[in-house]
């Protein structure tokens, strides 16, 4: 008999620690809750985190995250407005802003993901379907300063009338008139990569090699102009140096002939004889040459000064 009480306290005791177990848990930080009683939930959804208590064995824990998630997308091939088909991957942030609609509407984050792709593909592609090329390459705050003709076979060269950024605007306004009757709320949606088919895509590449090489031979033009100009200013800069020079030269000649011609005359005026017996020595080394026969007549003045210098002899 005892045995069986002990058996029976036992039993008790194990039966209370159960469910004092089951009746308490802890939700995490970053995490919500919804109580679910038989199927059917219990109050509103739990967002604090902390230690909760719940009824033991009957009433059941949906956990669900509360932190915002990421939302990637499978590469698309959509048509533009101006038939250009491209590959888009898109990429947007949600979290479940209602956990109690989320639990009865989708049920888990698997078929949230599975949900989003259904409507944000379909938003995008009715968006895409409806601008041209430019709009979906191009930024909004494009300008021409930095414009890059990579287009195919749309004119790209102007500004786009709303642009990339505008769009995946659009695109999240749309998306989200639709998302709350299952719980989630999106916060951004994004265009993660643009690029052309194939196809596209190689004609493309040779349109940027073209426009690369006539931007080039622009440069070189510009360079050859740059070029022909900096030789010009530096010739004439040149030439202006070189006739200063050769004028400031001059006039020092001009000054250092002028005070030679004073000497001259101020020496040759103080001895005449001497400056006209010089000027005849001159005179003869110009005309008398090694195969010169010289005759004097008695009246020049070499021959006179010859005769005077015999005669002091």
């Amino acid at each position: 008999m005892k045995k069986f009480i002990q058996l029976v306290l036992l039993i008790i005791v194990v039966a209370l620690g159960v469910t004092v177990w089951d009746g308490f848990y802890v939700l995490e930080e970053g995490k919500q809750a919804v109580i679910t009683q038989f199927g059917a939930p219990v109050g509103r959804p739990i967002t604090e985190a902390g230690l909760k208590f719940k009824t033991p064995f009957i009433q059941k824990i949906n956990i669900f995250e509360k932190k915002i998630l990421i939302w990637d997308g499978d590469p698309n091939q959509i048509p533009t407005n101006d038939k250009t088909f491209i590959y888009m991957e898109n990429t947007a942030r949600w979290r479940i802003s209602d956990a109690l609609r989320f639990m009865q509407a989708v049920g888990s984050e698997a078929r949230a993901m599975s949900l989003l792709d259904n409507i944000l593909d379909g938003t995008v592609r009715d968006l895409v379907n409806k601008n041209d090329l430019i709009e979906i390459i191009r930024s909004s705050d494009w300008s021409q300063e930095f414009m890059i003709s990579d287009q195919a076979s749309a004119d790209l060269t102007h500004p786009p009338k709303l642009g990339r950024d505008t769009i995946s605007q659009l695109v999240l306004e749309s998306a989200s008139k639709v998302t709350p009757q299952y719980g989630i709320e999106l916060i951004e949606v994004m265009f993660k990569r643009v690029n052309y088919i194939e196809s596209v895509r190689l004609k493309v590449y040779d349109r940027m090699i073209s426009e690369r090489k006539r931007i080039a031979a622009e440069k070189r033009s510009l360079g050859e102009g740059q070029k022909a100009e900096i030789l010009g200013r530096v010739e004439r800069e040149l030439k202006e140096i070189t006739s200063g020079a050769k004028m400031e030269a001059t006039t020092i000649k001009g000054k250092a002939d002028a005070e030679a011609t004073k000497i001259y005359g101020d020496v040759y005026g103080k001895y005449p004889e001497f400056y006209a017996f010089q000027k005849s020595l001159e005179s003869y080394r110009d005309i008398i040459t090694d195969n010169t026969s010289l005759v004097l007549s008695s009246n020049s003045d070499l021959f006179q000064y010859l005769q005077s210098i015999n005669v002091e002899d």
